[in-house]
């Protein structure tokens, strides 16, 4: 029988930010009550899909709800734990939105001025705006739509390698794009590549420095690194293992990369911990304006139900009809889901160690209901959604995009 350990405490202090703007309302001064059964039943579900590690952590007012199952590391067979760091992949995107629209505060740029204006030459039409690249609506090929066609020599052919972001942009610009600019929206690593950039050029500091200035320091977030070009990950972690497309072959340990096919788009390491309090800060109005936070959260429809895209800020719509704002992530080993209350007063970060298992990535979706709702989905631990190891998963092509799990 699957072991998961359970913790309930409470969590002291608070950031010690002032606050920049009124914090976002409430749907309701309350919610329901943290299910902690049915996140115990997602935990065990991902390690019957082929996770081997898993782990939840939700905040509500001071109250921290912590469970996990399963191993932090293969070899040594060491317990998950949510004090493990890990990689975040696409939640880096909206600390990438986040420090763009603090230099909107500090009338650094324009939303809707054409991404040429800052960075001249870069792409070949002018109509495409930093609005249209943080909403994934610029038409921008994703370049890793080719880069892990073939998920694991994809990935062992980049794990050492350092890419400039002009080189991964010029991959993009190789393929038509997908739609004129502000068409369509379509998800594109391309897009959060060149919003990098743009912090580079505004700032003249590299990405790095801006998020540990403007984000990471502020919020003491002790466990957020942006390590790039390094390839490990500080402190203690979980390692990360990857599904082979192949039915039945061995994981692939791919906890050390450099990350840079992702950089601005989903390098960062973090802990639940940290980004429950990251979620928390933003939707409370500590790391931008009130007229910027609007700005994420001007909603249009993605491609899948039930969800919306702002600037850099998903929405999602749960069965109990409250929805959550935040991102997910996929990054070669790590299935990413963060997400908070439109208060930002409840917060949830779950992690498995497993990637390209689209099985494992719909379960761990389910983790928001028990959270956020109360009750957990009827899926979760159905025989439906126990599929066998390594055999029922849709193959996960490029980070934070699955085929048939609509997570953009």
């Amino acid at each position: 029988m699957t072991s998961v350990r359970v913790l309930v405490g409470t969590v002291a202090g608070a950031v010690l930010l002032p606050l920049l703007a009124s914090p976002a309302q409430a749907d309701s001064p309350t919610g329901p009550a943290v299910d902690l059964a049915g996140l115990r039943g997602v935990l065990r579900s991902a390690l019957a899909q082929g996770a081997p590690g898993a782990m939840v952590r939700v905040e509500d007012r001071g109250t921290v709800f912590r469970a996990a199952a399963g191993v932090a590391d293969r070899g040594s067979a060491r317990a998950m734990d949510d004090t493990d760091r890990f990689r975040i992949g696409s939640v880096t995107k909206t600390f990438t939105a986040v420090v763009l629209l603090q230099l909107v505060d500090e009338k650094k740029l324009t939303l809707d001025a054409p991404v040429n204006r800052y960075l001249p030459g870069l792409l070949p039409d002018d109509r495409i705006t930093v609005r249209q690249v943080l909403g994934h609506r610029s038409g921008l090929y994703d370049y890793t739509n080719d880069m892990f066609a073939r998920t694991v020599p994809g990935f062992e052919a980049v794990r050492k390698r350092v890419f400039t972001p002009e080189e991964l942009v010029k991959l993009s610009l190789r393929k038509p794009r997908t739609s004129a600019p502000g068409a369509v929206y379509s998800y594109s690593n391309t897009n959060f590549v060149i919003a990098g950039m743009l912090v580079e050029k505004l700032t003249g500091n590299p990405v790095r420095t801006e998020y540990q200035n403007r984000i990471i320091a502020p919020l003491k977030l002790n466990d957020t690194f942006y390590v790039h070009p390094g390839t490990k990950i500080p402190g203690r972690y979980a390692r990360g293992y990857l599904t082979p497309d192949q039915a039945g072959a061995p994981l692939v340990d791919a906890t050390e990369q450099t990350v840079s096919w992702a950089q601005g788009a989903g390098a960062l390491i973090s802990s639940t911990r940290d980004l429950n309090t990251f979620l928390s800060a933003l939707l409370r109005g500590r790391l931008t304006s009130a007229a910027q936070l609007a700005q994420m959260e001007k909603w249009l429809p993605s491609s899948g139900t039930g969800q919306a895209y702002g600037l850099g800020l998903r929405r999602r719509d749960l069965s109990c009809g409250v929805s959550v704002y935040g991102h997910t992530g996929a990054v070669q080993g790590f299935y990413t889901y963060a997400f908070a209350s439109k208060d930002g007063k409840r917060t949830l970060a779950a992690v498995a160690n497993t990637s390209n298992n689209g099985t494992v990535l719909t379960t761990m979706l389910r983790t928001l209901d028990p959270a956020f709702c109360g009750k957990a989905t009827k899926a979760v631990g159905s025989p439906a959604s126990r599929a066998p190891r390594g055999k029922a998963a849709p193959v996960e092509r490029h980070e934070d995009m699955t085929p048939a799990v609509p997570l953009d």
